[in-house]
């Protein structure tokens, strides 16, 4: 793993995914500043948009305030609203379902894959079948990309076209992934980034949508834009959102997206090493470290008690007295208060996930001394285990 050093001191708390943020970040941001324009048509989003698309190997791209954002805007994009259902894996984060529930559709659950925590495409064919039997309109199907690790779309996008329902990729995650050769984002209809403070590359708040149709982004950019109509005064025919994201946040994208790729080889060269570490520990294993195309987002360990004869919440607390953030995967949606009384095809396996993992430090900016400490710590708690 190539040396990192400077930043935090050796007592600072080392958390999973802080922002890895530098002097070239600083000089955008300040060009931005003193170039004058804030408002969306300001050179800086055109350019961030563009320098998106191209990286990705996408038509398009719209910049909006957060990944959720772009989530709510791609559902209504592809005709999810009060008379549908949309199909989102329950090892997820709210913001999924949630933006689901912002278009008026009905978020149904579907359970994962034991073995890499993404959507679970046998349940998933059994689960459309139900749906459709029933007279349902399946208006899309949320695939997420865990931790960084592309869903089987293989298997999934045929699956959906053979019944003419549009897949949208929640790429959150993702954003530097890579699925036989395709970018993360770009195998569904329409994709979303997220470049919340703890992703891969970050604006310290926002989001992207991305596809290669033309209409469906035009119409989330009106519908982003507060639906103006193109006239010289105010005219609205649509509700329209004021979901935009900032020129500055732009700015700061640029600088990041131009550093995307040493920041993915880090987090990969860490995910490496805690592989390394724990082959070592029978009853132990990295969720997904056999996907060379993962951009590494977070690193989760799971844990069988029964043969380690410790649960992930010891290690956790072990981490937390020196000073180490470590948290378990997603609790399901179907187990949220909000959520619980949705239909759900369930196996077990999001829960089992949800009780036998923990993530751990994964971010590009930690330290050389900082990763020593996560390592010696776990050093320290296996030994006590032994």
């Amino acid at each position: 793993m190539a040396p990192r050093s400077g930043g935090p001191t050796v007592t600072d708390p080392v958390y999973l995914s802080s922002p890895d943020i530098g002097e070239l970040e600083e000089s955008y941001l300040l060009r931005a500043i003193r170039g004058g324009r804030f408002d969306p048509d300001g050179p800086e989003l055109g350019a961030f948009e563009r320098e998106m698309a191209a990286r990705v190997k996408v038509g398009y791209a719209l910049g909006l305030s957060s990944g959720t954002a772009a989530l709510h805007m791609a559902l209504l994009a592809v005709g999810a609203g009060p008379d549908s259902v949309v199909v989102v894996p329950t090892l997820t984060f709210a913001a999924t379902a949630n933006a689901v529930t912002y278009t008026g559709a009905e978020p149904v659950f579907v359970d994962c894959d034991a073995s890499t925590g993404n959507l679970d495409v046998d349940l998933l064919s059994d689960l459309l079948g139900q749906l459709t039997d029933t007279g349902r309109r399946v208006a899309a199907v949320l695939a997420v990309d865990i931790n960084g690790r592309c869903a089987d779309y293989d298997r999934l996008l045929p699956l959906c076209a053979a019944i003419g329902v549009p897949v949208v990729e929640d790429a959150a995650q993702a954003l530097g992934s890579t699925y036989r050769g395709r970018c993360a984002g770009t195998l569904g209809r329409v994709g979303i980034y997220s470049f919340s403070h703890n992703k891969v590359m970050t604006t310290s708040a926002g989001g992207m949508l991305i596809s290669d149709d033309a209409a469906l982004v035009a119409r989330a950019r009106h519908l982003a834009t507060q639906a103006r109509e193109p006239v010289s005064h105010y005219e609205h025919r649509d509700i329209g959102y004021n979901y935009r994201l900032s020129t500055l946040l732009a700015a700061l994208g640029r600088a990041q997206l131009s550093r995307l790729d040493t920041m993915v080889a880090r987090r990969r060269a860490l995910r490496d090493r805690y592989a390394r570490l724990f082959a070592t520990v029978p009853g132990t294993q990295i969720l997904g470290a056999d996907d060379p195309g993962s951009n590494c987002w977070l690193t989760s360990v799971v844990v069988e008690p029964e043969r380690t004869g410790w649960d992930p919440g010891e290690l956790a607390a072990h981490l937390a007295g020196r000073g180490v953030e470590s948290r378990p995967m997603w609790k399901p949606m179907h187990r949220q208060p909000v959520y619980e009384d949705r239909q759900a095809a369930l196996t077990g396996a999001a829960d089992h996930l949800f009780a036998t993992s923990l993530s751990l430090p994964s971010g590009s900016a930690l330290t050389d001394d900082q990763v020593e400490r996560v390592f010696a710590a776990i050093a320290e708690f296996l030994e006590g285990r032994q």
